[in-house]
């Protein structure tokens, strides 16, 4: 499942979710700390690993 990163504009904390993609699709994320619904989403970075040498 996928990793999500949200920032919280009501109290600045930064969170990760994991959730399947129905799960993200309804939107219901709410920050833990604060229980807003006024959150972002972060881009977060990408790691791939091949069984091949680049």
């Amino acid at each position: 499942m996928p990793i999500y990163e949200f920032k919280c504009n009501s109290c600045g904390h930064n969170f990760d979710l994991i959730e399947s993609l129905q799960e993200h699709d309804k939107h219901k994320e709410k920050c833990p700390k604060c229980k807003s619904k006024d959150i972002e989403r972060v881009l977060g970075t990408v790691s791939v690993q091949t069984s091949k040498k680049s």
